[in-house]
């Protein structure tokens, strides 16, 4: 067998065959086929698709092509979640405590962020002493005594996604459906966990910009995931605008808190709960409104807090920073963005407020960046709000003062303030399974 008919094969819109895909990902992987003919591939692909067969035979063998998590000694049911990537979206710190408080077994590997995109793990990281790096049997021994924990994905985690993946990002073949759904869930069937719940984000802030892309993928994720034997819905929800008020690592560990407290924000906590319902549907077996009802009493109650706070001591973090979230340090530099005019705000671009949170020291362009935790924004004001000239919009957090200009800009160049009122998006469009 050659890549170089393979390749050919694929050219010309053909089918491969199982034996073919697995030829490719397995050598691949070991370095014996030349980037370049990787990456002709991936873009045939990105030009003529894949089939669901082939697609899901692509996932299978990535996944393979490392470490298989095995959670068969968690005592319950383990669930993940997964989300697209978003701007404030730090779903997981909220999600997986209410789903952990209420008998599920979530044993969670989460990445860091890169680019506009915010990662659970460098929040996480904000938290003193929180360790994200733990072996296997004390990660299966936390799961099993209190019912949480996340940490970052090994490095032997779908290296055949990681191969892949770096080449798609630098040859634009990053936009395709089938590549995409892959990539994701190779790692998702390899994490181990037997429901998967998918956060699958629509708007600019989001990877896909059209609700029609984001059910596409949704839908061939959730057909991947149950052909490998796991119970898988995805719900699309709105990236259009952050996701919360407050973007930046600890700023949304803050916020986070806030919310398991019951006072979260409307968005924020909607989505929230919807992920959890999702989620404890599986465990549980109990219809959706039930499991919200549930989810809506751990947050009440204060058990999903609870939960977190020895999360957090278990993983060698100061729970005293969750009890009063005023340890946290703050950013020695403040900035206020205020509006110039009277009007609505009629459109805010996600992506560009989460690059401006990166100029502050909040992301990273590359790998080696080094963050500043305190960085971040803080909104007053999202789509659909009246303002009033002089109003403060944002407040920008750094530890860089130079850092403001470019990122005050950037800011500014994200939001569109119009006279006419204007209908706010749905947060929820709808639950593919």
């Amino acid at each position: 067998m050659r890549i170089y008919d393979i390749i050919l094969k694929k050219r010309y819109g053909e089918e491969l065959t199982d034996e073919e895909i697995e030829f490719f990902v397995t050598n691949a992987s070991k370095g014996d086929i030349e980037n370049y003919q990787i990456t002709a591939l991936l873009m045939a692909i990105c030009f003529n698709g894949m089939t669901e067969r082939e697609t899901a035979t692509l996932t299978m063998c990535m996944a393979r092509s490392g470490d298989i998590v095995d959670l068969s000694s968690i005592d319950g049911y383990t669930v993940d979640k997964h989300s697209t990537g978003g701007v404030g979206d730090k779903t997981t710190l909220i999600v997986a405590p209410i789903v952990a408080a209420l008998g599920g077994k979530v044993a969670k590997m989460s990445g860091r962020g890169l680019g506009h995109t915010g990662g659970t793990v460098d929040k996480l990281e904000s938290i003193e002493g929180f360790q994200t790096t733990l072996s296997g049997d004390a990660f299966l021994s936390q799961v099993n005594r209190i019912g949480l924990s996340v940490i970052g994905q090994s490095g032997d985690l779908a290296p055949a996604d990681k191969k892949l993946y770096a080449l798609r990002n630098d040859t634009a073949t990053v936009d395709s459906i089938p590549l995409i759904a892959s990539s994701i869930m190779s790692k998702k069937l390899a994490a181990g966990s037997k429901g998967i719940v998918l956060d699958v984000k629509t708007g600019s802030g989001a990877f896909m910009k059209s609700v029609e892309e984001s059910v596409a993928l949704a839908k061939a994720m959730v057909k991947i995931g149950k052909a490998a034997g796991r119970d898988t819905v995805a719900v699309i929800t709105d990236m259009d605008i952050p996701l919360g008020n407050a973007v930046g690592n600890s700023l949304e560990v803050i916020e986070a808190v806030e919310t398991l407290k019951g006072n979260g924000c409307e968005d924020l906590t909607t989505v929230c709960l919807e992920l959890a319902a999702n989620m404890l549907t599986l465990v549980t077996g109990k219809d959706k409104a039930s499991c919200l009802e549930m989810a809506k009493g751990a947050i009440a109650d204060g058990s999903a807090l609870r939960k977190l706070r020895e999360m957090v001591e278990a993983q060698g973090g100061n729970p005293t920073w969750i009890d009063n979230t005023e340890l946290f340090p703050k950013a020695e530099f403040t900035y206020e963005i205020k509006a110039q005019a009277d009007g609505y705000i009629s459109f805010m671009n996600a992506e560009k407020i989460g690059v401006s949170s990166l100029l502050l020291g909040a992301g990273r362009n590359t790998n080696k960046d080094v963050l500043d935790f305190t960085a971040g924004i803080i909104l007053n004001k999202k789509t659909g709000d009246k303002v009033m000239a002089g109003d403060v919009l944002a407040t920008l957090y750094t530890n860089t003062e130079s850092k403001i200009p470019a990122a005050a800009k950037k800011f500014n160049e994200a939001l569109v303030i119009s006279s006419d009122p204007v209908k706010k998006q749905p947060l929820i469009y709808l639950t593919v399974n």
